[in-house]
């Protein structure tokens, strides 16, 4: 692992660190928040996942969540959204390949060397951040947006007992139903992509803790993201989770930074209780 920087932030330190990754074959950037108090021990850990085009930096300088992690003592961590480099394969479109991995293992040509960011995830980088930092991997919770807060959902449900808490903003909710999926898995998996759908996971296992989601109303995305279809799994399921349509907001950084302080206090009541 190498320190690309280290910044005083609010008391804390946010770094920016590379390492090798025997999941995609790459060196892989990431961001790692650590609150004041983890200079005196482990402290809970809340991971955002970034979306389409985004790398670890986008949430990192603009989702304004250090602020709100360091009242609340936790750890923020910002992985990048793919594998990247020369020897990466890429398409021109920019929902598919470098910056779009969509936190799923690729099987299919010419993505599967390098494309396995649900590996990147939940093995390399959760192994690397509990050696090498003080976190309390017993408590995490998990958030993102768009692509990544269907990463955020689907990894929450694909992994049962990983995460204490999940929320998203905006995120890609059932994929299998819309262009952004149906293209994707077609690419990477070769076809079906539903063991990789939020609303379908919600509806065959839920989560076994909250779930908070924010939509923009007025998102320029609205009808990619098909959050009302979440929704109503989440009630057939009588899942504890609230899904919360805002008047007036869009898809972007502004949407996510207006209602940062909500998520990240929705987190510390779960990774504190």
């Amino acid at each position: 692992m190498q320190t690309k920087s280290e910044n005083r932030c609010f008391g804390g330190t946010q770094g920016v660190f590379t390492h090798a990754s025997k999941a995609t074959g790459t060196d892989m950037t990431f961001g790692l928040f650590l609150p004041e108090e983890a200079a005196t021990g482990p402290v809970p850990v809340l991971w955002f996942l970034s979306g389409l085009t985004c790398t670890h930096e986008n949430a990192m300088t603009k989702a304004g969540a250090q602020a709100f992690a360091a009242q609340q003592g936790i750890a923020v961590v910002f992985p990048d959204t793919s594998p990247r480099g020369d020897g990466v394969a890429d398409d021109a479109a920019f929902d598919l390949g470098q910056g779009a991995g969509f936190y799923i293992d690729a099987t299919q040509a010419p993505w599967a060397p390098h494309f396995s960011m649900e590996r990147y995830i939940t093995r390399d980088l959760t192994d690397l951040l509990a050696s090498e930092f003080p976190l309390d991997m017993d408590r995490q919770g998990i958030t993102g947006h768009s692509m990544g807060g269907h990463g955020a959902l689907t990894l929450a449900m694909k992994h049962p007992g990983r995460f204490r808490s999940v929320s998203a903003f905006s995120p890609i909710c059932h994929p299998t139903q819309s262009d952004w999926g149906r293209k994707q898995f077609a690419a990477y998996l070769g076809g079906d992509g539903s063991a990789h759908d939020a609303t379908l996971l919600m509806r065959d296992r839920g989560f076994d803790g909250p779930v908070l989601v924010d939509q923009g109303a007025d998102d320029q995305f609205y009808d990619l993201l098909n959050t009302g279809d979440f929704a109503a799994a989440c009630a057939a399921r009588r899942q504890d989770a609230q899904v919360r349509l805002h008047k007036g907001y869009d898809h972007s950084y502004y949407f996510i930074a207006s209602f940062m302080e909500d998520h990240v206090d929705f987190h510390a009541q779960a990774l504190y209780a």
